[in-house]
């Protein structure tokens, strides 16, 4: 699991960006999230994910808030 935050929400959408620890955005879909609904995330948020490769780039999957 890797650590980020929320860098910006595409809420029409229902995708975003994370800011991984080391400076990197990487992609995700509402439907990588597990235990907590796309509009109940907020931009700095603290959350914890797997990446993936997907045909577009590393796509963040697994994504839930960080406890």
């Amino acid at each position: 699991m890797q650590k980020g935050k929320i860098k910006k929400l595409v809420y029409g959408r229902a995708f975003g960006f994370i800011s991984t620890e080391d400076g990197k955005d990487v992609f995700f879909h509402q439907s990588g999230l597990i235990g907590v609904e796309f509009s109940a995330l907020s931009e700095g948020q603290e959350v914890e994910f797997d990446i993936e490769r997907s045909p577009r780039g590393p796509r963040a999957v697994n994504v839930h808030i960080s406890k």
